[in-house]
């Protein structure tokens, strides 16, 4: 209560206004005011608890204020009547309850941390075809990739370096990643960019063309094979049945020329003295054998053999070594 309020109560108690109610009754303690009721007055004027703590055994129940602290619009319950009216229930305190001591402080409003967001990035694309890979699809990759020019070679169905390089330049070229792996991304490309390849561009007779077979060639089953023109004919009876590329021994370790029978078939062989495959070996003179060479289908003419007759296509000599029998002859000639 403000100092002017003070007053004003003080004055309304020493006109004897304090008995005047509501409803023009008379209240019954305003008549009896006693020493006790001056000191209640006194307390209610400070407007909170005595202020002489020796007062407090004379404390009366509080006073109804004269007049309703500011508070809310009136309710269906508080009609805004006088202190004094009998129906009008007690006035609010005038001073908020201090807050419960068990209520915890409320927590500073922060802002909840931002929500990782999970990785858009798309996967890598699957990968098809790479480096070892064997078979037809990799013998058309290899036929599609010669239609545009990148690589100029037969294909030989066996991914090496030579076919990983071929791709890497396609990728390169068309602006994706070149790993040198033929991944889906690069299949549909490549697939977009060209035709289906024919027969004979999938499994070309020979890159190289055949040499004029030698006259001991014209008769029997032969495999005619030429140091010239670096060709293996399979010949039945002066037809040629089938032919492939080869390449043969160094200076060092040359290929011998001549006339030999095959006396010895070994699909899975292994060479004992230099520790290397030999698949679908045909032996025609002591170590010396046609056989599969994953190293010439790789390198190509860059390396040599150890004097064995190499194949590059596995898949044409495979076929060949089911067909010659022992005792077919092997002839090698300039």
């Amino acid at each position: 209560m403000a100092d002017s309020d003070v007053g004003t109560a003080r004055g309304a108690y020493g006109s004897g206004a304090y008995g005047s109610g509501g409803g023009g009754r008379r209240s019954a303690r305003a008549v009896t005011v006693t020493a006790a009721g001056v000191l209640a007055m006194a307390t209610l004027a400070v407007g909170c608890g005595p202020q002489d703590p020796g007062a407090d055994a004379l404390r009366q129940p509080p006073a109804r204020a004269t007049t309703a602290p500011p508070a809310p619009a009136p309710s269906p319950t508080d009609d805004g009547k006088g202190a004094t009216g009998d129906t009008a229930p007690p006035a609010s305190p005038s001073v908020s309850p201090p807050a419960s001591p068990s209520a915890p402080p409320a927590a500073p409003v922060t802002a909840p941390p931002p929500t990782a967001r999970p990785s858009t990035a798309p996967p890598p694309p699957r990968i098809l075809l790479q480096t070892g890979s064997e078979g037809a699809q990799v013998r058309e990759l290899q036929a599609r990739l010669r239609q545009i020019g990148h690589f100029g070679r037969t294909p030989t169905g066996y991914y090496g370096t030579v076919t990983a390089e071929a791709v890497r330049s396609f990728q390169a070229k068309r602006g994706t990643e070149a790993t040198g792996a033929t991944d889906a991304v690069t299949w549909r490309k490549l697939l977009a960019m060209t035709r289906t390849p024919t027969a004979d561009e999938l499994d070309p007779p020979t890159e190289r063309p055949v040499a004029k077979p030698d006259e001991r060639c014209m008769t029997g089953r032969v495999l005619c094979i030429s140091k010239k023109s670096r060709t293996l004919a399979w010949m039945i009876d002066g037809r040629v049945v089938s032919a492939m590329d080869v390449r043969f021994g160094s200076e060092y370790t040359p290929t011998r020329e001549g006339e030999f029978p095959v006396f010895w078939k070994s699909r899975d062989h292994v060479s004992t003295l230099y520790d290397t495959p030999m698949p679908y070996a045909l032996f025609f003179s002591g170590g010396q054998a046609v056989h599969y060479s994953a190293d010439f289908a790789v390198n190509g003419y860059g390396g040599a053999s150890h004097g064995c007759v190499n194949v590059r296509d596995k898949a044409k000599v495979a076929a060949l070594f089911d067909q010659v029998k022992n005792g077919d002859k092997v002839v090698i000639y300039w």
